[in-house]
């Protein structure tokens, strides 16, 4: 297939002196933590958006904020491109390389620093994955709020950049709500640090600038992250609807009645019938939609939201509901949740989506995703974060045919578009990457994109950092 997305052209110069780069970047680090030889760089040549790949020029695996520096200042100095790299779980493609550029792998750089719990907070390096910081206070009955999907293998650094939430967002917040301070590398290998333990820094907000940057405002290597005490308990219940319209219905009313359950996830037939074949989670198989509301407090506080939630979805004619009965069940109902696109690839390609719709609209974009979907002859399974509108329909096709591929991506962005138009964005929490790059006019306008790379270039003028990534190609006034 020929490739939909274009990469900046490696520079010649670079590529003809990349003997002597690697010798000298080689110079700034410990022995065994330079990648050069092909067959390892391989692993790095992509992210979980998997259509697109590119072998970098090597990959520096450093251990301390201090090698970080040392080679970004090296880069900068030779107009060397750098790509930050974290898990790799990026499906925005936020993490692929170009064949000119260093990729910095933050992998060792894994300690969680400091749990301050009097301050309810944690220092982590940037390496941390996601759900180790709660599992290294849960026993104080703290947790990270922030829970991604992939939060077993995503790290600290990666969701930062990309700005990550999931299921528990609607009522934690997404990362920028849970993070109070960063030590970061800048263009020139200057080290800086960012807000702290306190919850309000003074001056510009740069905490929230740079949070969700993806990359391109300079490197994190350690984040202070905000703890929460663990509630009195948690209780998910699954309500199954005749169609995904109700459903959508329901959530829309929920949320507008002032209710803000922990979470609220949804799935259409497609999406429950392959979670369940994969968990064996007690799905019901006879309904549409199924929507995994999850509530917390008290005994009095659950009974009581609950009331409140099942009223309004029997006004929208649900069909089933099944509370958890026990912490085992629970854990299953969210398995097959957090499984979703895992259990997916089990049986098709597919290409995850990421746009956000205001609640209202969910009704009306899940029934254009599908006609859009189906004008391409592909097949969709919708399963998203219902509570904030943040939609995930997962488009499937086989990558092994060049002209579905193609159908996939041209289907994915007319649903993106649709998101727009329904006043709604581009993504709610896997970032733009190189994915919707091309996509942003439709958002935004060119004195808006304008100013955003004004910004970029006041941390980066050289623009060496993830530069093939969020912003059109064309017309890059900033630079």
């Amino acid at each position: 297939m020929s490739e939909m997305i274009a990469f900046l052209k490696p520079d010649p110069a670079i590529l003809s002196r990349r003997a002597a780069i690697l010798a000298d970047i080689a110079d700034l680090l410990p022995d065994d933590a330079l990648v050069t030889e092909e067959r390892e760089l391989v692993p790095f040549e992509t992210d979980a958006f998997v259509s697109y790949r590119r072998l970098p020029l090597a990959v520096a695996l450093p251990e301390t904020t201090e090698q970080v520096a040392a080679v970004v200042r090296y880069c900068h100095r030779e107009g060397i491109p750098v790509i930050p790299r974290g898990a790799g779980t990026s499906l925005s493609g936020g993490a692929i390389p170009q064949e000119d550029a260093v990729v910095v792998g933050l992998s060792r750089l894994n300690r969680i620093i400091e749990v301050d719990l009097p301050n309810r907070c944690a220092v982590v390096q940037s390496g941390v994955t996601n759900i180790s910081i709660s599992q290294a206070v849960d026993a104080d009955g703290f947790f990270y709020a922030p829970d991604p999907s992939s939060q077993l293998a995503c790290t600290i650094g990666g969701n930062i950049g990309m700005n990550s939430g999931g299921a528990h967002c609607l009522k934690y917040g997404v990362t920028t709500n849970n993070l109070l301070g960063v030590r970061m590398v800048l263009f020139d290998g200057s080290i800086v640090e960012i807000g702290g333990k306190a919850l309000d820094a003074a001056g510009y907000d740069l905490l929230g600038l740079i949070c969700g940057s993806e990359g391109q405002l300079g490197i994190i290597t350690e984040a202070t992250v905000r703890l929460l005490a663990k509630p009195e308990g948690a209780r998910p219940v699954l309500f199954g609807f005749p169609t995904s319209e109700a459903a959508g219905a329901c959530v829309s009313e929920v949320i507008g009645a002032g209710i803000i359950p922990v979470a609220i996830e949804f799935m259409d037939k497609p999406a429950i019938e392959i979670c369940e074949a994969f968990a064996q989670a007690g799905y019901p198989m006879d309904v549409d939609a199924l929507l995994i509301v999850e509530v917390e407090g008290s005994d009095e506080e659950m009974d009581a939201m609950l009331a409140r939630i099942i009223e309004i979805a029997r006004r929208h004619g649900v069909s089933t509901i099944k509370e958890s009965q026990s912490a085992t069940e629970a854990a299953l109902i969210w398995k097959g949740r957090k499984s979703a696109f895992g259990a997916t690839g089990r049986i098709a390609d597919y290409i995850c989506m990421d746009g956000t719709v205001p609640l209202g609209q969910l009704s009306h974009v899940l029934r254009e995703t599908s006609v859009i979907v189906a004008r391409y002859g592909l097949r969709v399974a919708n399963v998203f974060h219902a509570g904030d509108g943040n939609m995930h329909p997962l488009i499937l096709f086989n990558a092994n045919d060049p002209e579905e591929a193609q159908k996939a991506e041209l289907a994915g962005n007319d649903i993106l578009k649709l998101c727009v138009d329904a006043g709604g964005c581009l993504t709610g929490e896997h970032g733009v990457g190189i994915e919707k790059r091309d996509l942003m006019t439709h958002q935004y306008a060119a004195a808006d994109l304008d100013q955003q790379m004004r910004v970029r270039s006041a941390f980066d003028p050289k623009w060496i950092f993830n530069p093939s990534k969020v912003f059109p190609l064309e017309g890059r006034s900033g630079k």
